[in-house]
């Protein structure tokens, strides 16, 4: 499957364009595009990139969380994926009101049917750092957060009283009215948001008055947000209802935190296996040596077999990270042999006198030049 242009490059547009300059592109390539007008085999395919190009960058929400994510925000049966509105339909999907609207000033795609109920608020995602070691082990954090709250007074309906709350006389409580215009395709009805209760189907006479007739608060608060032992890096942790608020007096959505985990000093970590190196010296590592090794659990100790080479691998049992599904991993520890540099006289004579017990011909070099054919 080929992979997806960039959604700036498909409108043609800047990464700094305002939504004027989105909606002109939109409108010009709509127009050129649209499978009722070109009969070109590619038509079709290239209106639905530019539908679902203009659908994103044109909503602010969407568009900032392409920017920080790119096409991975809005894949399907990602499992894991946390943002809501991800993907898009085929294009029986398409309305072709969504087009004559957006040509005609509508700013934005139109709504076949207009849902004046309660709708939850979409999530919403930030991200979060926390060191290696708080990773597996878990931590509770404080994390300061803003977002807007349903209004306590009104419980989210906006009105003083629900004796304040009537049908909207405008669309007569169906949230949109339908236009009739006239095109270059001809005479189109197309259905919008209806101007005076903004979709909602009702009209509030007396407001409230903690929220001005909003539902809505806006408040700063901490958040207590405990992450759990084993989570690795690029996991999200789910705050309910601290999202993007709803409509109509429906729920927020849930904020979404992505853990950045920072690298460690010593430790790296692969899936649930922890890799590390350790130095030793050549005599260590030719006789052979006990050692405190630590690892991500606190120190064990290791034996080290005489005659051990550079890069030899260790494998430490159940010594891995236990992530948040119980699963535990391994450590693998790397031995990396040193030379010294500085020895002094005592050793000198002492390795002098090693090397000359070695007989002729049998050195690692010796052995090595022996089967060396030119």
């Amino acid at each position: 499957m080929a992979a997806k242009r960039d959604y700036y490059e498909v409108l043609g547009i800047s990464k700094q364009a305002s939504k004027d300059e989105i909606k002109s592109a939109y409108r010009k390539l709509a127009k050129q595009y649209h499978p009722d007008i070109n009969k070109a085999s590619d038509a079709e395919a290239k209106f639905k990139e530019i539908q679902e190009a203009y659908d994103v960058l044109y909503d602010d929400q969407k568009r900032a969380t392409y920017d920080q994510f790119g096409h991975s925000a809005f894949e399907q049966g990602g499992g894991q994926n946390p943002f809501q509105g991800g993907g898009f339909g085929g294009f029986q999907d398409v309305d072709l009101g969504d087009i004559f609207s957006s040509f005609f000033g509508g700013g934005g795609r139109s709504q076949r049917q207009s849902q004046t109920g309660p709708q939850k608020g979409a999530d919403q995602v930030s991200r979060v750092r926390i060191d290696f070691m708080d990773a597996i082990n878990g931590k509770k954090i404080q994390l300061s957060h803003t977002y807007d709250e349903k209004c306590s007074v009104c419980d989210g309906t906006g009105a003083h009283s629900s004796s304040d709350i009537h049908t909207c006389s405008t669309c007569r409580g169906t949230g949109s009215v339908t236009m009739t215009q006239q095109s270059i395709f001809g005479q189109v009805q197309t259905q919008r948001v209806c101007p005076t209760c903004n979709g909602s189907g009702k009209e509030i006479r007396n407001k409230c008055a903690k929220c001005g007739g909003s539902g809505y608060n806006r408040v700063k608060t901490t958040l207590d947000v405990n992450i759990p032992a084993g989570i690795n890096n690029g996991q999200h942790i789910r705050v309910p209802g601290k999202g993007e608020r709803g409509l109509n007096g429906g729920p927020n959505g849930d904020l979404y935190l992505e853990v950045v985990v920072k690298k460690h000093d010593i430790f790296n970590r692969e899936g649930n296996d922890i890799y590390m190196q350790i130095p030793i010296s050549f005599v260590d590592a030719a006789l052979g040596v006990e050692l405190e090794v630590p690892t991500v659990y606190g120190d064990v100790t290791v034996k080290i077999p005489s005659g051990t080479q550079p890069g030899t691998k260790l494998r430490l049992r159940g010594k891995g990270v236990k992530d948040v599904r119980g699963n535990i991993g391994d450590q693998y520890v790397e031995v990396s042999v040193n030379t010294p540099t500085n020895l002094s006289r005592e050793q000198t004579e002492l390795l002098e006198k090693y090397q000359k017990t070695e007989a002729k011909g049998q050195s690692f070099f010796d052995k090595f030049k022996a089967k060396f054919k030119r």
